[in-house]
Protein backbone atom coordinates (compact mmCIF):
# COMPACT_ATOMS: atom_id res chain seq x y z
CA UNK A 1 0.00 0.00 0.00
CA UNK A 2 1.46 3.21 -0.77
CA UNK A 3 1.14 6.67 0.72
CA UNK A 4 1.68 10.47 0.06
CA UNK A 5 5.15 10.59 0.89
CA UNK A 6 5.74 13.82 -0.09
CA UNK A 7 3.84 14.86 3.67
CA UNK A 8 6.54 12.85 5.50
CA UNK A 9 9.26 15.33 3.97
CA UNK A 10 11.66 17.56 6.22
CA UNK A 11 14.89 19.39 5.98
CA UNK A 12 17.60 18.81 7.96
CA UNK A 13 17.53 21.89 9.44
CA UNK A 14 14.03 21.65 10.63
CA UNK A 15 13.83 20.73 14.58
CA UNK A 16 13.13 16.79 16.03
CA UNK A 17 9.80 18.36 17.33
CA UNK A 18 8.77 18.49 13.58
CA UNK A 19 9.96 15.34 12.78
CA UNK A 20 8.02 13.46 15.90
CA UNK A 21 4.67 15.81 14.61
CA UNK A 22 5.04 14.01 11.04
CA UNK A 23 5.50 10.36 12.45
CA UNK A 24 2.78 11.16 14.27
CA UNK A 25 0.72 12.67 12.27
CA UNK A 26 0.81 10.15 9.47
CA UNK A 27 0.90 6.82 11.79
CA UNK A 28 3.96 5.52 9.18
CA UNK A 29 6.65 5.60 12.33
CA UNK A 30 9.29 7.02 9.29
CA UNK A 31 10.00 10.69 8.14
CA UNK A 32 12.39 11.44 5.44
CA UNK A 33 14.87 13.97 5.60
CA UNK A 34 15.68 15.34 1.82
CA UNK A 35 17.93 18.31 0.58
CA UNK A 36 16.46 20.93 -1.85
CA UNK A 37 16.40 18.28 -4.66
CA UNK A 38 14.35 15.92 -3.30
CA UNK A 39 17.63 13.85 -2.43
CA UNK A 40 17.40 11.35 0.54
CA UNK A 41 19.98 12.90 2.78
CA UNK A 42 18.20 10.30 5.63
CA UNK A 43 15.55 8.67 7.43
CA UNK A 44 14.05 9.50 11.17
CA UNK A 45 12.33 7.15 13.60
CA UNK A 46 10.53 6.99 16.95
CA UNK A 47 13.64 5.18 18.12
CA UNK A 48 15.94 7.51 16.66
CA UNK A 49 14.30 9.85 18.49
CA UNK A 50 15.23 8.06 21.73
CA UNK A 51 18.93 7.69 21.06
CA UNK A 52 19.09 11.40 20.59
CA UNK A 53 17.34 11.79 23.81
CA UNK A 54 19.81 9.78 25.60
CA UNK A 55 22.70 11.87 24.31
CA UNK A 56 20.96 15.08 25.60
CA UNK A 57 19.88 16.10 22.89
CA UNK A 58 16.46 18.23 23.07
CA UNK A 59 13.13 18.26 20.91
CA UNK A 60 14.59 21.82 19.49
CA UNK A 61 17.71 20.77 18.03
CA UNK A 62 18.28 20.01 14.02
CA UNK A 63 16.87 16.65 12.98
CA UNK A 64 20.29 16.03 11.48
CA UNK A 65 21.09 15.41 14.64
CA UNK A 66 19.42 11.98 14.88
CA UNK A 67 18.48 10.96 11.10
CA UNK A 68 20.47 7.52 10.43
CA UNK A 69 22.10 8.16 6.88
CA UNK A 70 22.66 5.21 5.86
CA UNK A 71 19.08 4.00 5.50
CA UNK A 72 17.52 0.76 3.70
CA UNK A 73 15.84 1.81 0.47
CA UNK A 74 14.60 0.35 -2.39
CA UNK A 75 15.37 0.85 -6.61
CA UNK A 76 12.49 2.51 -8.18
CA UNK A 77 10.49 -0.48 -10.33
CA UNK A 78 10.92 -3.04 -7.54
CA UNK A 79 7.91 -5.61 -7.87
CA UNK A 80 5.64 -5.07 -4.88
CA UNK A 81 6.19 -8.62 -3.76
CA UNK A 82 10.07 -8.30 -3.37
CA UNK A 83 9.85 -5.22 -1.42
CA UNK A 84 7.37 -7.20 0.78
CA UNK A 85 10.12 -9.93 1.37
CA UNK A 86 12.80 -7.87 1.85
CA UNK A 87 10.92 -5.68 4.44
CA UNK A 88 9.70 -8.64 5.93
CA UNK A 89 13.55 -9.75 6.26
CA UNK A 90 14.50 -6.92 7.89
CA UNK A 91 11.93 -6.22 10.23
CA UNK A 92 10.98 -2.84 8.33
CA UNK A 93 7.46 -1.58 8.67
CA UNK A 94 8.16 1.12 5.33
CA UNK A 95 11.08 1.48 3.14
CA UNK A 96 11.75 4.60 0.69
CA UNK A 97 12.07 4.33 -2.71
CA UNK A 98 14.74 6.14 -4.32
CA UNK A 99 15.89 6.76 -8.22
CA UNK A 100 19.69 7.54 -8.43
CA UNK A 101 19.58 8.86 -4.79
CA UNK A 102 16.27 11.25 -5.12
CA UNK A 103 13.00 9.95 -3.27
CA UNK A 104 10.56 8.41 -5.80
CA UNK A 105 7.87 7.19 -3.26
CA UNK A 106 7.90 5.20 -0.60
CA UNK A 107 6.17 1.64 0.46
CA UNK A 108 4.83 0.15 3.50
CA UNK A 109 4.36 -3.13 5.47
CA UNK A 110 0.28 -3.25 6.38
CA UNK A 111 0.18 -5.33 9.19
CA UNK A 112 -4.19 -5.64 8.29
CA UNK A 113 -5.35 -8.35 10.23
CA UNK A 114 -2.52 -9.47 12.23
CA UNK A 115 -3.43 -7.42 16.01
CA UNK A 116 -1.23 -8.07 18.41
CA UNK A 117 -2.55 -9.52 21.53
CA UNK A 118 -0.36 -9.47 24.75
CA UNK A 119 0.02 -11.98 27.71
CA UNK A 120 2.33 -10.14 29.90
CA UNK A 121 0.17 -8.45 33.07
CA UNK A 122 -0.03 -5.30 33.39
CA UNK A 123 -0.66 -4.08 36.86
CA UNK A 124 -2.04 -0.47 38.01
CA UNK A 125 -1.08 1.18 40.82
CA UNK A 126 -4.69 2.56 42.40
CA UNK A 127 -4.14 2.25 46.48
CA UNK A 128 -2.51 6.06 46.88
CA UNK A 129 -4.85 8.48 49.22
CA UNK A 130 -4.36 11.29 46.79
CA UNK A 131 -3.94 13.85 49.60
CA UNK A 132 -2.68 16.81 47.53
CA UNK A 133 -6.16 17.04 45.68
CA UNK A 134 -8.00 17.27 48.68
CA UNK A 135 -11.13 17.46 48.96
CA UNK A 136 -11.26 15.73 45.93
CA UNK A 137 -10.07 12.91 47.36
CA UNK A 138 -12.21 12.75 50.45
CA UNK A 139 -14.79 10.44 49.05
CA UNK A 140 -13.34 9.90 45.77
CA UNK A 141 -9.94 7.55 45.15
CA UNK A 142 -7.57 9.63 43.45
CA UNK A 143 -7.61 7.04 40.10
CA UNK A 144 -11.81 7.54 39.85
CA UNK A 145 -11.61 11.02 39.52
CA UNK A 146 -12.59 12.40 36.11
CA UNK A 147 -10.63 13.66 33.22
CA UNK A 148 -13.29 14.54 31.07
CA UNK A 149 -15.96 12.03 30.93
CA UNK A 150 -13.93 9.18 31.94
CA UNK A 151 -11.88 8.22 35.37
CA UNK A 152 -8.74 8.52 35.13
CA UNK A 153 -7.72 5.16 35.57
CA UNK A 154 -9.80 4.16 32.90
CA UNK A 155 -8.18 6.31 30.25
CA UNK A 156 -4.65 4.59 31.41
CA UNK A 157 -6.82 1.05 30.99
CA UNK A 158 -8.07 1.74 27.52
CA UNK A 159 -4.55 3.09 26.30
CA UNK A 160 -3.65 -0.51 26.93
CA UNK A 161 -6.09 -2.56 25.40
CA UNK A 162 -5.92 -0.35 22.65
CA UNK A 163 -1.92 -1.34 22.92
CA UNK A 164 -3.37 -5.27 22.78
CA UNK A 165 -2.96 -6.14 26.46
CA UNK A 166 -5.93 -8.32 28.26
CA UNK A 167 -4.41 -9.35 31.39
CA UNK A 168 -4.89 -6.74 34.22
CA UNK A 169 -3.88 -6.64 37.98
CA UNK A 170 -5.07 -3.30 40.02
CA UNK A 171 -3.49 -2.74 43.86
CA UNK A 172 -6.05 -1.20 45.81
CA UNK A 173 -5.70 0.27 49.61
CA UNK A 174 -7.82 3.24 50.11
CA UNK A 175 -12.00 2.89 49.14
CA UNK A 176 -11.12 -0.39 47.48
CA UNK A 177 -14.58 -0.77 47.01
CA UNK A 178 -15.43 1.73 44.87
CA UNK A 179 -12.56 0.60 42.35
CA UNK A 180 -13.64 -2.96 42.18
CA UNK A 181 -17.57 -1.57 41.76
CA UNK A 182 -16.40 0.50 38.58
CA UNK A 183 -13.85 -2.02 37.26
CA UNK A 184 -15.46 -5.09 38.27
CA UNK A 185 -13.87 -8.42 36.32
CA UNK A 186 -12.74 -6.36 33.43
CA UNK A 187 -15.81 -7.94 31.13
CA UNK A 188 -17.05 -4.73 30.34
CA UNK A 189 -14.18 -3.97 28.51
CA UNK A 190 -13.51 -8.05 27.01
CA UNK A 191 -10.31 -8.16 29.25
CA UNK A 192 -9.59 -10.00 32.57
CA UNK A 193 -9.15 -7.29 36.11
CA UNK A 194 -8.07 -9.34 39.31
CA UNK A 195 -7.81 -7.07 42.59
CA UNK A 196 -4.89 -7.05 45.11
CA UNK A 197 -5.35 -5.29 48.34
CA UNK A 198 -2.79 -3.61 50.71
CA UNK A 199 -3.56 -3.75 53.97
CA UNK A 200 -0.94 -1.30 54.43
CA UNK A 201 0.85 0.54 51.54
CA UNK A 202 3.37 -0.82 50.62
CA UNK A 203 5.14 0.95 47.82
CA UNK A 204 5.37 -0.03 44.20
CA UNK A 205 7.72 -2.64 44.42
CA UNK A 206 6.43 -3.77 47.91
CA UNK A 207 2.68 -4.20 45.99
CA UNK A 208 4.18 -7.10 43.49
CA UNK A 209 4.51 -9.38 46.19
CA UNK A 210 1.18 -9.53 46.61
CA UNK A 211 0.66 -10.75 43.01
CA UNK A 212 0.16 -14.55 42.40
CA UNK A 213 2.76 -16.79 42.35
CA UNK A 214 0.89 -18.14 39.01
CA UNK A 215 1.58 -15.69 36.82
CA UNK A 216 2.73 -16.92 33.11
CA UNK A 217 6.78 -16.04 33.03
CA UNK A 218 6.58 -12.97 31.07
CA UNK A 219 7.59 -9.67 31.82
CA UNK A 220 5.20 -7.41 33.52
CA UNK A 221 4.29 -3.51 32.95
CA UNK A 222 3.31 -1.55 36.18
CA UNK A 223 2.17 1.92 36.00
CA UNK A 224 1.14 4.57 38.55
CA UNK A 225 -2.35 5.00 38.09
CA UNK A 226 -2.44 8.49 38.24
CA UNK A 227 0.05 9.03 35.28
CA UNK A 228 -2.07 10.19 32.15
CA UNK A 229 0.01 9.19 28.93
CA UNK A 230 -0.10 8.15 25.21
CA UNK A 231 3.36 6.61 25.50
CA UNK A 232 3.50 3.29 23.24
CA UNK A 233 3.41 0.42 25.25
CA UNK A 234 4.16 -2.22 22.81
CA UNK A 235 7.34 -0.36 22.06
CA UNK A 236 8.41 0.54 25.51
CA UNK A 237 7.52 -3.69 25.93
CA UNK A 238 9.34 -4.46 22.18
CA UNK A 239 12.50 -2.31 23.76
CA UNK A 240 12.77 -4.31 27.04
CA UNK A 241 12.34 -7.31 24.99
CA UNK A 242 15.14 -6.34 22.74
CA UNK A 243 17.37 -5.57 25.43
CA UNK A 244 16.74 -8.67 27.35
CA UNK A 245 16.90 -6.51 30.05
CA UNK A 246 16.14 -7.00 34.11
CA UNK A 247 14.06 -4.05 33.85
CA UNK A 248 13.00 -0.84 32.09
CA UNK A 249 12.08 2.42 33.34
CA UNK A 250 10.18 5.16 31.14
CA UNK A 251 11.94 8.63 31.78
CA UNK A 252 10.93 11.95 31.04
CA UNK A 253 13.51 14.56 30.36
CA UNK A 254 13.38 17.33 33.14
CA UNK A 255 14.85 20.79 32.04
CA UNK A 256 16.16 23.52 35.26
CA UNK A 257 17.67 26.67 34.69
CA UNK A 258 19.76 28.57 37.16
CA UNK A 259 18.74 31.35 38.07
CA UNK A 260 21.52 33.59 38.88
CA UNK A 261 25.09 33.30 37.27
CA UNK A 262 27.31 29.80 38.10
CA UNK A 263 31.15 30.15 39.10
CA UNK A 264 33.22 27.93 38.54
CA UNK A 265 36.69 28.27 40.02
CA UNK A 266 39.85 27.00 41.41
CA UNK A 267 40.87 28.04 44.93
CA UNK A 268 40.37 31.56 44.92
CA UNK A 269 40.73 32.03 41.04
CA UNK A 270 37.87 32.17 38.87
CA UNK A 271 38.35 30.22 35.74
CA UNK A 272 34.54 30.20 33.75
CA UNK A 273 31.54 31.75 34.45
CA UNK A 274 27.76 30.96 33.03
CA UNK A 275 25.01 32.86 33.06
CA UNK A 276 21.92 31.31 34.01
CA UNK A 277 22.88 27.33 32.91
CA UNK A 278 20.09 25.06 31.95
CA UNK A 279 20.51 21.27 33.89
CA UNK A 280 18.89 18.65 32.23
CA UNK A 281 18.07 15.31 33.88
CA UNK A 282 15.86 12.25 33.27
CA UNK A 283 13.50 11.56 35.87
CA UNK A 284 11.01 8.78 36.50
CA UNK A 285 7.97 8.73 34.40
CA UNK A 286 6.53 5.81 37.01
CA UNK A 287 6.17 3.31 34.17
CA UNK A 288 8.40 0.17 34.30
CA UNK A 289 8.64 -3.20 32.58
CA UNK A 290 9.82 -5.79 35.34
CA UNK A 291 10.75 -8.93 34.29
CA UNK A 292 9.69 -12.61 36.46
CA UNK A 293 13.09 -12.53 37.82
CA UNK A 294 12.83 -9.48 39.95
CA UNK A 295 8.85 -9.65 40.71
CA UNK A 296 9.67 -13.18 42.52
CA UNK A 297 12.46 -11.32 44.52
CA UNK A 298 9.55 -9.40 46.38
CA UNK A 299 8.17 -11.41 49.31
CA UNK A 300 4.68 -10.83 50.51
CA UNK A 301 4.24 -7.50 52.67
CA UNK A 302 7.41 -6.40 52.22
CA UNK A 303 7.39 -2.38 51.77
CA UNK A 304 9.80 -1.53 48.98
CA UNK A 305 9.74 1.46 47.06
CA UNK A 306 10.16 0.51 42.88
CA UNK A 307 13.00 2.80 42.98
CA UNK A 308 15.05 1.16 45.30
CA UNK A 309 14.32 -2.27 44.25
CA UNK A 310 15.96 -1.48 40.86
CA UNK A 311 19.17 -0.24 43.01
CA UNK A 312 19.20 -3.36 44.56
CA UNK A 313 19.86 -4.91 41.33
CA UNK A 314 21.72 -2.57 39.95
CA UNK A 315 24.13 -3.06 42.67
CA UNK A 316 24.19 -7.24 41.43
CA UNK A 317 25.02 -5.65 37.96
CA UNK A 318 21.44 -6.65 36.63
CA UNK A 319 20.64 -5.23 33.05
CA UNK A 320 18.53 -2.15 34.11
CA UNK A 321 17.18 -0.13 30.94
CA UNK A 322 15.98 3.43 30.51
CA UNK A 323 13.35 3.98 27.74
CA UNK A 324 13.24 7.95 27.12
CA UNK A 325 9.22 9.17 26.34
CA UNK A 326 8.74 12.19 24.23
CA UNK A 327 4.74 11.38 23.94
CA UNK A 328 2.58 13.36 26.28
CA UNK A 329 2.66 12.82 29.81
CA UNK A 330 1.26 14.33 33.37
CA UNK A 331 1.38 12.69 36.52
CA UNK A 332 -1.72 13.92 38.18
CA UNK A 333 -0.95 14.52 41.43
CA UNK A 334 -1.74 17.87 42.49
CA UNK A 335 -5.05 19.75 42.01
CA UNK A 336 -3.14 22.45 39.46
CA UNK A 337 -2.39 18.87 37.30
CA UNK A 338 -6.04 18.25 37.45
CA UNK A 339 -6.76 21.18 36.26
CA UNK A 340 -4.46 20.99 33.06
CA UNK A 341 -5.34 17.35 32.62
CA UNK A 342 -9.06 18.66 32.08
CA UNK A 343 -7.70 20.99 29.33
CA UNK A 344 -5.10 18.62 27.83
CA UNK A 345 -7.90 15.78 27.15
CA UNK A 346 -9.60 18.07 24.65
CA UNK A 347 -6.72 17.45 22.13
CA UNK A 348 -5.43 14.51 22.52
CA UNK A 349 -6.64 10.55 21.78
CA UNK A 350 -6.92 8.05 24.18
Amino acid sequence: MSYDWKKILLNPEQPIRDALELIDRESLRIALVVDENLKLLGVVTDGDVRRGLLRNLTLASPVKEVMNVTPLTAKLGTARKDLVKFMQEAKLLAIPIVDNGVVAGLETLQRVGTFSKYQNPVFLMAGGFGTRLRPLTDNCPKPLLKVGDKPILEIVLNSFIKAGFVNFYISTHYLPEMIREHFGDGSKWNVNISYVHEEAPLGTGGALGLLPANLPDLPLILINGDVLTNVDFERVLQFHNKHDAAATMCVRDYEYQVPFGVIHGEGNKIVSMVEKPIQRFFVNAGIYVISPQIRRSVTQNSRIDMPTLLEQFISRQANVMMFPIHEYWLDIGRIEDYQRAQTDILNLEF
